[in-house]
């Protein structure tokens, strides 16, 4: 009986890569980084989309330098490029580490919460580091508050013994980014502006970044955009931003090479169903094309996270999961709202989310800072939707950068959320600009009813313009005149009150009828063709409201429909309300 050949775990969900070389997990060797890492600069800043690798890439550092490793390093590294190949630097550090995701958010307790946590790290730093200082360096630290002064006597206590630091923040704006997405811009800079705790910290951070002899000789913070930063510091100036290097566009993230290598080592083992190119060819258009840099368009990034995901379940189950995007990955919808009111703010004329959905792109200058105060500026919104990798380089154009959505799952995203807030809110919103072709269609005839709905159509996309690429109002056009001409003809054979319901009965029947065809085959499918909206974005909004609406039929015959015949029936109540006061009027007569 053939034993199974025994294979590495796949470490979906693990950031710690000590956990992840003792359990014997797969893992993507980003360790040939460390030497560029080193000579880049001492302090280095990252920003990449959320779930991309950060985390564990900056593990894998810390167990690198860290001094009490340095009797672990074929233990730790053996497999790895960095084993051959080993710096100077390396076991070489203290390691002082914060991931400000621990802190909570809620206004009245940040402060508290902030404190808590680096307290806790101090706690970890003096049980792994006490032994290198001099007796009572535990009591010292942990009687001086808050952070920011320990922190300084900690950089005191090490300069003196000629020890180092290596500093880590993960995570940097995790919690300034909830404030500011659910609590707004006044709880914010009360912790990041004038005395707010949080600037002092990094206040802190730039003296010991600045001075000579200080023991704090590296740190790596990474985040998901520039603002706080920029904000803390005014203006980013105690580090180096490797963002968007061309050296470090593949830092976090797997490489399709990276992808296929670990798709072939699990192949070989004969832990798949599924072909390699196969799997590649299914998680391509919903995982890769992120790039980071403009000179690296041939190197396109996939999502570790999502990428993991998948392979975990293939390994699982034997097949690939049945939605294609995790649930732990969606961005934070209170954030896309906050988004979407930052996008309000720049003004119907020069909305970044509607030239994205209208135009499939946009261009401009990416900006590696700026202040909550200038995130309404054209070019920042841009930045900001580019770091929190709502769109992602896909070229220049006249010395612009050109920025697409990178793939499905973002598109998902930002269609089912942004687009369904922004120009799909109205959806199902109740209005009676039809009731004015009614009235001239009773009035003067079913022909005036349908040029009046024209004419109204007309002067909408005149005056406020269009959102839908004259979509929208080409489907209006049609509901709106079918519902005057039908009820008009029926009116105008036999004028009487009767007849007058029958026949606005009939017309808004039949505009119901009419709008499933109409959506069917000329809405969606130009949301579709023209604004590369997924179906299953388009479904996502009313499985929203009704899960089992699984197919577009489906959700036209029991949402539109029944609601446009609503809109049509109230539109002819009031006709009727108000038809006879005002026939004198339409009619030319006093």
């Amino acid at each position: 009986m053939n034993q199974p050949v025994k294979r590495k775990r796949i470490p979906y969900g693990m950031m710690n890569f000590i956990d992840v070389r003792e359990d014997d997990c797969y893992y993507v060797d980003k360790t040939h980084f460390i030497p560029l890492i080193e000579r880049e600069a001492r302090y280095l800043f990252l920003i990449r989309p959320r779930r991309f690798g950060k985390t564990l890439l900056i593990n894998m550092l810390a167990a690198y330098y860290d001094i009490n490793n340095a009797d672990r390093f074929e233990e730790l590294f053996g497999e790895r490029w960095i084993y051959e190949h080993p710096t100077s630097l390396r076991a070489k550090f203290m390691i002082l580490r914060f991931n400000f995701s621990a802190v909570n958010s809620t206004p009245g307790r940040l402060e508290e919460s902030f404190e808590k946590h680096c307290t806790e790290q101090f706690v970890e730093f003096a049980n792994n580091y006490e032994h290198l200082f001099q007796p009572g360096f535990r009591e010292e630290l942990m009687s001086r508050t808050p952070a920011s002064t320990r922190l300084q006597y900690l950089n005191n206590a090490a300069s003196r013994l000629r020890l180092r630091i290596y500093l880590i923040i993960d995570e940097y704006d995790n919690f300034t980014n909830t404030i500011l997405s659910t609590f707004g811009k006044d709880e914010y800079r009360k912790a990041t502006h004038g005395e707010g705790f949080f600037r002092y910290f990094f206040n802190v951070l730039k003296f010991l970044t600045s001075g000579n002899g200080m023991a704090l000789e590296r740190m790596f913070i990474t985040g998901v955009s520039p603002i706080t930063l920029d904000d803390v510091t005014s203006g980013f100036n105690i580090g180096t931003n490797i963002t968007t290097s061309p050296l470090f566009n593949s830092l976090v993230g797997f490489t399709e090479t990276e992808l296929r290598t670990m798709l072939e080592y699990y192949r070989d083992r004969g832990a798949l169903t599924m072909g390699v190119e196969e799997m590649i060819g299914d998680m391509k258009p919903w995982y890769d094309n992120y790039h980071f840099s403009e000179e690296c368009l041939n190197e396109s990034m996939y999502n570790s996270d999502m990428t993991l995901y998948y392979v975990n379940s293939c390994l699982k189950v034997g097949k690939k999961p049945k939605e294609m995007v995790d649930t732990n990955i969606r961005t934070d919808y209170n954030k896309l709202r906050h988004l979407i009111r930052i996008d309000h703010e720049l003004g119907a004329n020069f909305s970044v989310i509607r030239e994205i959905v209208e135009n499939g792109r946009t261009s401009g200058t990416i900006s590696s800072a700026f202040s909550v105060e200038k995130m309404v500026d054209r070019n920042n919104f841009k930045s900001l939707l580019y770091y929190f990798g709502l769109l992602s380089i896909r070229g220049v154009e006249r010395g612009q950068t050109v920025l697409t959505i990178p793939n499905n799952t973002v598109r998902e995203q930002f269609y089912t959320y942004l687009t369904e807030a922004y120009n799909q809110a109205d959806i199902f919103s109740l209005d009676f600009s039809d009731l004015a072709a009614l009235l001239g269609a009773f009035a003067l005839g079913p022909v005036y009813g349908v040029i009046i709905s024209f004419m109204k159509n007309l002067l909408h996309v005149v005056i406020k313009g269009t959102s839908t690429a004259l979509v929208g109002e080409l489907c209006n056009f049609m509901l709106g005149a079918v519902f005057s001409a039908l009820a008009g003809y029926l009116y105008k054979h036999h004028k009487s009150r009767k007849n007058a319901i029958i026949g606005a009965v009939a017309g808004a029947v039949a505009m119901a009828l009419f709008s499933v065809p109409s959506n069917y085959f000329i809405t969606y499918p130009a949301y579709v063709r023209f604004y590369h909206m997924p179906l299953e974005a388009i479904l996502g909004m009313y499985q929203a409201i009704l899960p089992s609406a699984n197919s577009l039929i489906k959700c036209l015959v029991i949402f539109n429909m029944p609601f446009t015949l609503v809109k049509g029936l109230l539109d002819a109540l009031i006709c009727m309300l108000i038809y006879k006061p005002l026939s004198p009027i339409l009619h030319g007569r006093k």
